[in-house]
């Protein structure tokens, strides 16, 4: 039986996750080899409300393109948009996606897709899991010393989930 542990010639995998939104897109990036993740950088992007939609989907898409530059993932995986009942939210939700998937693409990264309940379910066992048990979870899976943000601990998410395959 195979051992769970990576061998000294096992290729390491780096993952960009992405929590796009408007107001604050999380990102995470970790390794994978073989089985085991690794913790590399996670943060956010912050757009200023009260500038104008075209600035701050500039400001997504340039931070985007500035942690490909810095951490170099070889794939990245975002999460896709769900529906508010507020339409209007759900649309811009959509620009700020559409905005961080165009980083990635123009930056050359393959990119997958993963609904709320997926991304969930792969970290903690449950679709219907809170922000604090994703965050949690992460935080464990990662061997971090505290839980990240919010945003931070979703993207981390994301790129989890992408590592288990979905």
């Amino acid at each position: 039986m195979p051992s769970a542990t990576a061998s000294p010639h096992t290729p390491t995998l780096r993952l960009l996750g992405i929590d796009p939104g408007l107001r604050i897109t999380g990102f995470g990036v970790i390794d994978r080899t073989g089985s085991k993740l690794a913790y590399v950088a996670s943060g956010c992007i912050r757009t200023d409300e009260k500038a104008p939609l075209p600035e701050r989907l500039g400001v997504i898409s340039r931070g985007i393109a500035d942690i490909v530059a810095a951490y170099a993932p070889a794939q990245a995986s975002i999460e896709e948009v769900f529906l508010n009942k507020n339409p209007w939210s759900t649309l811009l939700l959509g620009q700020a996606r559409g905005a961080a998937i165009g980083a990635l693409v123009g930056a050359g990264l393959p990119v997958a897709e993963y609904g709320t309940m997926q991304i969930k379910q792969s970290v903690v066992g449950h679709g219907r899991a809170t922000k604090e048990q994703v965050q949690h979870m992460v935080r464990r899976l990662l061997s971090l010393s505290g839980d990240p943000s919010p945003d931070a601990a979703y993207a981390l998410a994301c790129a989890i989930a992408h590592a288990h395959g979905g």
